[in-house]
């Protein structure tokens, strides 16, 4: 078959295997015919072969990055390109490697090199601060999450390694069509598949129908104010949101009510972090604590602080003038009637928008490109730990996951090491319309709850806002685009899974085989192959 029709094939495979609106089984074989692109062109006399490598997986990744994520273009139009761009071209590279590896050393360890090296590559884009994970191929599942309720003691690396497992036995096994049988080569294939697929979702299936855990009830209510960011959002004071969230949450507020979760940047207006304790703003919403003081009050807002010490400026810090600096916290704080403020500042970042990656090294090469999205264009300032806020009667314990966050599988974690007995995301996903982002934005949070067996509450600004149990089923939503709130019970938990207390340990030990399988190949006499 031509070689394009291979590339373009595999790229079609990729997107159509993706949530919402995809069918995942598609991934176990999609990319077997961009590794029989790369094998002709290996084994043939044509001239550079490694730039027709890297041009026809090019052409795979970027119709896959282009088909799920161009929704990214209702934000930003330059971040979209960039993001899908740049996001095909680092794939294309990990398919490079893996065919200047394949020239050097036997199939077998070629084709090992490729998952650990992929595996590392989706391990970077959690890390690194061009982070962009949301292609990783663990989160393929997210709506088939019955097949992966084993994702508790993996994580989503569990189902990356799941999906190349797939990939590299199908495509062996046409490798020998040529020298066997096709029947010779096609019994024993579909048992080998069907075990690899079956036998992990049966597991998942048995762990799905018998799980429970046991906890206290937590009744709560999350607002979703749907307001548009582009034109109404930061033109409104928090006063104005302050009655709109009184307006929503007496619809449904009741004395059994132990929780109110607003959206991401509820309160967009900047608030002076310093003078927020006695701001008209804090006496307004602890006057309405105090009327029902059986509620703990999770809101996000915008936080800034102004200094004119040069010795607490830090990398994230902002310079207004000469001798003027300020840290601008997108944050999470809780009130309630022990009059305390509890407070998280977002820490995983949207590239581009909430920070200027790698600034020491590009500002003075790019200038300043932080993208405006209604007013959002400083750098704002992380926190190092997960902070957990703490109910008045402290038998609950909430971890709060602003927006971007919730894509982190080890991230999140952090907030149940540190004793969360269940989870809230908070979130505005209006910049992306009525498009796949916001679907697979909910959908990915199922992962979440999976892999930390805890209850999430998801309050989103234009929605979808939910309730997700800790199996990953939506036990209650408000859909797009609908005003209100939405009243639930959901139950906490104090037990910690493997993957809790393991992390990406299968990213870990990619790595390890990585560099090992590297010095090997590219450093010793290459050997012939088998």
């Amino acid at each position: 078959m031509n070689r394009i029709l291979l590339a373009l094939l595999s790229g079609l495979l990729l997107a159509f295997g993706w949530p919402t609106y995809g069918f995942p089984p598609i991934l176990f074989f999609a990319f077997v015919p961009l590794l029989m692109v790369e094998l002709q062109l290996r084994s043939s006399e044509t001239k550079r072969k490694s730039l027709k490598v890297f041009g026809y997986s090019y052409l795979s990744f970027f119709l896959w990055n282009l088909i799920t994520t161009n929704w990214l273009r209702f934000a930003d139009v330059f971040g979209a390109s960039f993001a899908i761009l740049v996001n095909s071209a680092l794939m294309a590279t990990v398919f490079l490697l893996y065919h200047k590896y394949a020239k050097r050393q036997s199939q077998n360890r070629s084709l090992l090199f490729l998952v650990v090296l992929w595996i590392s590559f989706e391990k970077l884009h959690l890390v690194w601060e061009f982070s962009w994970p949301w292609l990783n191929l663990g989160n393929a599942f997210s709506e088939y999450y019955t097949w992966i309720q084993w994702y508790e003691f993996t994580g989503t690396f569990g189902g990356t390694l799941w999906v190349w497992l797939l990939n590299i036995l199908i495509f062996k096994s046409l490798m020998k069509v040529e020298k066997d049988q096709i029947k010779v080569v096609l019994k024993p294939l579909v048992l080998k598949c069907v075990a690899i697929i079956g036998i992990p979702v049966f597991i998942s299936l048995m762990m799905y129908k018998n799980y429970e855990h046991d906890g206290k009830p937590v009744n709560l209510m999350v607002l979703q104010p749907n307001i548009d960011p582009y034109s109404e959002k930061y033109n409104m004071t928090n006063m104005k949101f302050s009655e709109l969230m009184f307006e929503l949450s007496n619809s449904k507020l009741t004395d059994s009510i132990d929780f109110i979760i607003t959206p991401e940047t509820f309160f967009a207006e900047n608030t002076r972090l310093p003078k927020f304790k006695n701001a008209l703003l804090k006496r307004r919403l602890q006057r309405f604590i105090d009327q029902h003081p059986n509620v703990n009050l999770l809101t996000g807002i915008s936080f800034i602080d102004v200094f004119h010490d040069p010795s607490k400026v830090r990398s994230e810090t902002n310079q207004y003038n000469a001798t003027t600096w300020y840290d601008d916290y997108n944050s999470a704080i809780m009130l309630n009637a022990t009059g305390a403020v509890q407070q998280y500042n977002k820490s995983k970042l949207v590239v581009g928008i909430e920070n200027f990656p790698y600034q020491d090294l590009l500002k003075p090469i790019l200038g300043d490109i932080m993208i405006d999205l209604g007013g959002t264009v400083a750098m704002k300032t992380t926190q190092d730990d997960r902070s957990v806020f703490t109910s008045s009667n402290s038998e609950y314990k909430v971890g709060p996951i602003i927006c971007y966050e919730s894509v982190y599988g080890e991230f999140v974690t952090g907030y149940v090491r540190n004793d969360a007995n269940f989870l809230a995301i908070i979130t505005n996903d209006a910049w992306w319309n009525t498009t796949q982002g916001h679907k697979q934005h909910l959908s990915y949070a199922r992962l979440r709850a999976i892999e930390t067996r805890r209850d999430i509450a998801r309050s989103a600004n234009t929605g979808i806002s939910a309730f997700i149990n800790a199996r990953g089923d939506i036990i209650q939503r408000l859909d797009y685009n609908e005003k209100g709130a939405l009243a639930g019970q959901l139950t906490t938990n104090d037990k910690v899974t493997f993957y809790v207390k393991a992390g990406d340990y299968i990213a870990r030990i990619s790595l390890f085989v990585l560099l090992f399988m590297f010095l090997i190949g590219f450093f010793r006499r290459p050997k012939r192959k088998i």
